[in-house]
């Protein structure tokens, strides 16, 4: 069965690309504008499938089952909170960059600011995706296809052959297919390559994360069904299945106020990985669409990223096993071996969408940000958009040796939303006070961004200073420094203003008519995540009245 397995995962994955290039094989390639915005024709279904697709990659369907196996359902609020955030790039944010025309973020700062500031943010982008995101991206993948296809039995003898532990040979040779197939998608394809091929992938993974659940309840239920396994999964952890979390969780109550919010309002409305396809709208009501059914889908998401990793905790109690094996594994157990190519397939969609997502970003920032900024200014458009994929290659191969050193790590998605930290809160000041306010000057955002940077790795990895953030909490952390740097950018605006107040101009990249529903769906997608919170939460449980204490 390995090999109809391994069969099926080639089949299906080979029938999304070939469906890829039969719809984008026209498209235009060669100017800048084409390949790192596609060319301003993307769609709503288009969007919000490249948008859900490139957040739901293995360091969520890994990572956040990881953690919901360890905290329980509390963890749901990377998830559900950021609902919110969605709502607010629709009403705020999205209208501003659209605005400008612009196709990254640090061309938008280099508008409302200066040049210098745009500089800095390039290469704060650049840094976190080539050193951070790309390899776990790459790492967590290969983690979860390792389980769910059980490639070390695939090599039979050959890691002993050779000298190498069997599951060290598995993930090397999965992170470089994926980094090669993925960076053939990014590089030759553009963005609307990667949204085709994201939406394509994305029906797949929501099959195929649901169909997960269902049979991991069954098995649960032992011969009863899904709703046995529901029933024995919500009497055996009833202490576990409540949405606020306690002190000792990895998200207390009280974080949902400050660095969880925080961070997912950055995620979703200034990380350029993710927002470079919103860009790329056809007009504003487009992206408003795309943005607010992301946000619908997203209250779908604890089904499959968290539902599973509790599950696995009934199903593995007793067993020492890491956090992040746990959904491979449950993968490998409940589902059918018939199915297991499809689901692998569906994973290795996943990895690929997140994997050429950053990396188109990545390369959108240098070509953009710097080839044609600092190096060649004089560059035409076949120059930027080679630059770009010349840096692409580069970018890859470098991901691709660092992704199998993070196998020491304990929690990847602590790691992740840790190290992301240190310049989300930052950045995501500088961008809400330059479109909020018209006097502040570049100044306070150079100071902002630098200063911010420097509290937050200090406050991380510095002793005492860690232990003082870690007896805080790190996400109570990162909002103080939020206030910190808005306090600090305010007070300069207003001590040292600009001469004259910032008036953004509608250069008429798109039309800017907005989506008429915008203000009552964004304000329909808030209320029901309220009313998930308050029904799964439990406020008479002693965590709920340990967090409110830590929150006063």
């Amino acid at each position: 069965m390995t090999s109809l397995t391994l069969l099926s995962c080639l089949f299906f994955t080979s029938l999304v690309g070939v469906l890829t290039w039969w719809i984008t094989r026209n498209d235009d390639h060669e100017t800048s504008s084409g390949y790192f915005l596609g060319g301003r024709t993307l769609t709503f279904p288009l969007i919000a499938g490249s948008l859900l697709l490139t957040n739901l990659s293995t360091e969520q369907m890994v990572g956040l089952n990881g953690v919901a196996f360890t905290d329980g359902l509390c963890v749901m609020a990377w998830e559900v909170v950021c609902v919110i955030s969605l709502v607010f790039m629709a009403w705020f944010f999205l209208p501003r960059f659209l605005r400008s025309g612009v196709a990254t973020v640090p061309e938008y700062l280099a508008i409302r600011y200066d040049h210098q500031t745009q500089v800095i943010t390039n290469a704060i982008f650049l840094v976190a995706y080539v050193g951070i995101l790309l390899p776990i991206i790459l790492y967590t993948g290969a983690t979860g296809m390792i389980g769910i296809l059980n490639v070390p039995a695939m090599l039979g003898s050959l890691p002993a052959t050779v000298g190498i532990e069997p599951g060290t040979l598995a993930l090397w040779m999965i992170v470089w297919s994926v980094g090669i197939i993925g960076s053939i998608y990014a590089l030759f394809g553009g963005l609307r390559t990667v949204a085709v091929s994201d939406t394509l992938n994305g029906i797949g993974l929501f099959v195929g994360g649901f169909m997960i659940t269902g049979f991991a309840l069954s098995q649960l239920g032992d011969g009863g069904g899904i709703m046995a396994g529901a029933d024995r999964l919500i009497s055996e952890q009833r202490t576990r299945f409540n949405s606020v979390g306690g002190p000792d969780a990895s998200v207390p109550f009280g974080t949902l106020f400050s660095g969880v919010f925080l961070l997912t309002l950055f995620y979703w409305t200034t990380n350029q990985q993710i927002i470079q396809r919103t860009f790329g709208a056809s007009s504003l009501a487009e992206g408003q669409k795309g943005v607010l059914l992301t946000g619908a889908l997203k209250l779908l998401g604890p089904i499959f990223l968290v539902l599973p990793g509790m599950i696995a905790f009934s199903l593995f109690a007793g067993q020492e096993i890491k956090p992040d094996e746990a959904y491979g594994r449950l993968v490998n157990r409940v589902l059918p071996a018939p199915l297991t190519g499809f689901f692998a397939a569906a994973m290795l969609g996943a990895i690929l969408s997140s994997f050429n997502s950053a990396l188109n970003s990545s390369c959108t920032l240098f070509s953009l940000g710097v080839y044609k900024n600092l190096i060649r200014k004089e560059a035409n458009e076949t120059d930027v958009v080679r630059s770009g994929k010349v840096f692409g290659w580069i970018v890859a191969i470098i991901a691709m040796c660092v992704a199998p050193l993070l196998a020491n790590t304990t929690s990847i998605f602590g790691y992740l939303q840790k190290m992301n930290g240190m310049y989300f809160i930052p950045i995501l000041v500088v961008v809400l006070i330059g479109m909020s306010t018209k006097r502040v000057p570049p100044i306070a955002a150079k100071l902002a961004l630098a200063i911010g940077f420097t509290v937050i790795a200090t406050g991380y990895f510095v002793h005492p200073f860690d232990e003082m953030v870690a007896a805080l909490h790190e996400l109570h952390f990162l909002g103080l420094v939020f206030l910190f740097l808005v306090t600090l950018m305010l007070v300069i605006g207003k001590t040292a203003p600009r001469d004259t107040d910032f008036e953004q101009t509608n250069v008429g990249a798109v039309d800017m008519t907005p989506w008429r529903y915008t203000p009552f769906a964004g304000m329909a997608l808030i209320a029901m995540v309220f009313a998930i919170y308050i029904y799964f939460a439990d406020f008479s449980a002693p965590s709920f009245n340990s967090s409110l204490s830590e929150l006063r």
